[in-house]
């Protein structure tokens, strides 16, 4: 993987969890999740980044 490819996937990444942080609070808004369960799935889509990111990382071919 390039650093092109990374930096496309990067990108990618921060647009799906805007959209999803997005999504957790209208559900949160609307009463649909309560403010705990949106704080489990906020730590749990942040953790997977991290995860997703270290992956990109070692994958990039200097």
């Amino acid at each position: 993987m390039t650093q092109k490819q990374r930096l496309k996937y990067s990108v990618l990444i921060a647009v799906a969890v805007l959209v999803i942080m997005l999504g957790l609070t209208w559900l949160q808004t609307h009463n649909l999740i309560t403010e705990q369960v949106y704080k489990y799935l906020a730590i749990t889509v942040a953790v997977l980044v991290v995860v997703l990111n270290g992956i990109l990382r070692r994958k990039v071919k200097v």
